[in-house]
């Protein structure tokens, strides 16, 4: 299972997604755009999680 956290990339928001990585990505993506206004590329968000695991 993977979970991205809007909080860990510096908003103040308690948006978390959670579940396999490509519904992870698409909801973290849909939420940013909609919320925040910020589009993240997939692999950008891919980046994300990568680092979050320490890769």
């Amino acid at each position: 299972m993977t979970e991205l956290k809007c909080r860990d990339y510096g908003f103040e928001c308690d948006f978390v997604a959670n579940g396999d990585t490509e519904e992870v990505i698409e909801n973290f993506r849909n939420h940013t755009e909609e919320e925040h206004g910020i589009d993240y590329s997939k692999e950008a968000i891919m980046q994300f999680l990568l680092r979050k695991q320490g890769l």
